[in-house]
């Protein structure tokens, strides 16, 4: 398991030099596309006999391109052991996917 800074490294590296990436960026940050977004999400955690035994951080990820045809999302699935896509949609003619990474 790494820290965020980690996981910030990788996706830059997996998306090539093309992607820019952003941590839970605010609102009035203007991002630029093609780009992956990313924030935490629940952790997966397990406790048993008043101990936590099993303890991930979640984050979801979503790329956002132009490019319909966008082979990030399936490079990312295979890249990271923990990474499922979740869903796909187009919003103001940008095409997003949504997927959870373990990390």
């Amino acid at each position: 398991m790494g820290t965020r800074l980690e996981l910030q490294e990788e996706l830059a590296a997996v998306a090539g030099s093309s992607f820019r990436v952003y941590y839970q960026p605010p609102h009035n940050v203007e991002m630029k596309y093609p780009c992956i977004v990313y924030e935490r999400d629940r952790p997966y955690s397990r406790s048993a006999d008043n101990a936590t035994y099993a303890f991930m951080r979640q984050y979801q990820l979503t790329v956002i391109t132009r490019d319909a045809d966008c082979d990030l999302p399936e490079r990312l699935v295979k890249h990271f052991p923990l990474c499922r896509e979740e869903r796909t949609f187009v919003s103001d003619n940008l095409y997003h996917t949504i997927l959870n990474i373990y990390f």
